[in-house]
């Protein structure tokens, strides 16, 4: 795992007078899963978003896979899969033909196309519900298609912005398990967000906090219990010691209104 897949170095977005992200570094290895937590407003959405292209950063550097992001950004984004936490997926169609949609903007040729779709529903156990319309998936279901959609074109980097939102504790496992298969046998670098500190405990071998825009601490979760000098903290103890309790101005009931409504539509 020496191998660095991604490296951000001092990385720098304003929103007028808010400095929503100031002078964040941090390095991902190859076939690690590397988590970015924070309380709401604290940088980590922003900073996913210019890591997958979505938002021009204002300073710093991004490297992905040892391509460095300047201003073409197609050999990033042929690079990467990214899994928002909004749906992504189209409920007026099956499973197969929201991966065949994917496949054609990613460019596959048809036989490609075909193999890579088969390839995909038996790694995330769609294979009998291939042509069931997507309306009718449980959302754990949902969420494994929407992650099977953004590795089609075999990816170096998957992100993921807090992949079981919304889900009940049964699915959720679910899509642990699934994440867990990706990195181990795809050897995939993975970099994901979440709220959930049991889910960042079992699933990430590094973590970084956020808070108020800069990186607090990074390291293993044995590392961040250390470094708070207690190591029978739990996670939640670990999270609130670096992140602190504040509510910041990208938070609020705007915040809360959109974290709900992708609740209640993968539920």
């Amino acid at each position: 795992m020496d191998e660095v897949t991604v490296r951000v170095r001092d990385l720098a977005k304003r929103f007028g007078e808010v400095h929503a992200v100031q002078g964040v570094s941090f390095e991902v290895h190859a076939g690690e899963c590397f988590g970015l937590l924070g309380p709401n407003g604290a940088g980590k959405s922003t900073t996913l978003k210019m890591l997958t292209t979505l938002l021009p950063r204002d300073g710093g550097t991004i490297e992905i896979a040892g391509v460095p992001l300047t201003g073409d950004v197609t050999r990033v984004r042929a690079r990467i899969g990214y899994v928002p936490q909004m749906l992504s997926v189209d409920g007026s169609l099956t499973g197969y033909e929201n991966l065949l949609i994917f496949a054609k903007l990613y460019g596959l040729r048809r036989g490609e196309r075909e193999r890579r779709i088969a390839d995909i529903l038996e790694l995330v156990g769609l294979g009998e519900a291939a042509d069931r319309l997507v309306k009718t998936y449980s959302g754990g279901m949902i969420r494994k298609l929407e992650i099977g959609q953004a590795i089609l074109h075999q990816p170096r980097v998957l992100f993921l912005d807090e992949p079981t939102v919304g889900l009940d504790p049964v699915a959720r496992k679910g899509v642990w398990e699934h994440i867990e298969r990706l990195q181990q046998e795809q050897n995939m670098t993975i970099l994901l967000t979440t709220h959930y500190m049991e889910e960042a405990e079992s699933l990430c071998t590094r973590i970084a906090i956020m808070s108020r825009g800069r990186i607090a601490a990074v390291g293993t979760p044995a590392e961040l219990r250390a470094q708070m000098g207690n190591p029978d903290a739990s996670m939640d103890d670990v999270f609130a010691h670096f992140a602190g309790s504040f509510e910041h101005e990208e938070g609020g009931m705007k915040h809360v209104f959109r974290s709900r409504r992708t609740a209640r539509r993968m539920g």
